[in-house]
């Protein structure tokens, strides 16, 4: 199969490496406004060559979009305006409510896939692929009623090579669970990060004190603004109410803290032990 990955960073760029470890047949040319993405790409064999958007259309069976949802959101409608039959486009955005509600009532909707894969790191670039990304991570497909069996197969047997657990949900539903479980946590790092920043005018204090737990807690928030801003807005109401209900536990847990309320803070945090137990299901 001949496909182009249109955005080669991290989540292309292992969509990549992981199908060819695995031998499956798969071909891949890329897109990317980056000369330098495009380069790198070459030279680690996650591409055999870039092209242009037009040029990916007129020769390729399948178009997988990894860019920022923003690009995303500007380019699909073109794609399916060119798009042939039998082609399928698939993208890989962590928003859909405002992606698909863009392109609902193209002609050629049929031959598109709405898909989140929920995999990532902090790092962006064609250096940061690898391609154990996927493997043993959840993949939401959205409005799959809107799209053919054809290219429903078509995703489904990719994200199955990737060895990924497929789930479908409604678009908006997606976006809202999405807001909690994953943007907020970019929220919540991002801003730790700028806490510190501002109250630890030591640098070398941050550099000597800085155990694992803050590490693993700022981490995200090395994450590239220009991939998670767009997100931000695309996905800004359920973003905001998620915000507002984060907020009001900070003021009850200062609150604790200010009364030495001790007895209620450890009632906060033993309910809070509960997340445990949840995520040892996934174990």
């Amino acid at each position: 199969m001949e496909v182009a990955v249109v955005g080669l960073g991290l989540m292309g760029g292992s969509l990549s490496l992981s199908l060819q470890q695995e031998g499956k047949d798969y071909h891949f040319i890329g897109v990317d406004s980056n000369e330098q993405h495009c380069a790198t790409a070459q030279a680690l064999g996650i591409v055999e060559k870039c092209v242009t958007l037009e040029q990916a259309v007129a020769s390729v069976d399948l178009i997988v979009l990894t860019t920022p949802v923003d690009v995303i959101l500007n380019i699909l409608p073109e794609l399916l305006d060119r798009v042939k039959p039998g082609q399928v486009i698939v993208d890989f955005g962590s928003t859909k409510a405002l992606i698909c509600q863009q392109v609902n009532n193209h002609i050629n909707r049929s031959q598109y896939v709405a898909a989140h894969p929920m995999a990532g790191t902090e790092n962006t670039g064609p250096e940061a692929a690898f391609a154990e990304l996927y493997k043993g991570c959840i993949n939401i497909l959205c409005e799959t009623a809107l799209s053919s069996k054809e290219a429903l197969n078509v995703a489904r047997c990719l994200f199955e090579d990737l060895e990924m657990t497929v789930i479908d949900m409604e678009a908006a539903d997606h976006d809202k669970h999405v807001a909690y479980i994953s943007h907020l946590s970019h929220v919540s790092s991002f801003m730790l990060g700028r806490t510190v920043l501002d109250i630890e005018k030591d640098e070398k204090n941050i550099f000597n004190l800085a155990g694992s737990g803050f590490q693993s807690t700022v981490r995200l928030a090395m994450s590239s603004p220009d991939m998670w801003g767009p997100i931000f807005f695309q996905n800004a109401q359920h973003i905001s109410l998620a915000l507002e209900e984060y907020i009001r536990h900070l003021q009850e847990f200062k609150d604790k803290i200010d009364s030495n309320d001790r007895h209620s803070l450890l009632k906060l945090m033993k309910e809070a032990n509960n997340i445990r137990r949840i995520l040892k299901k996934k174990d």
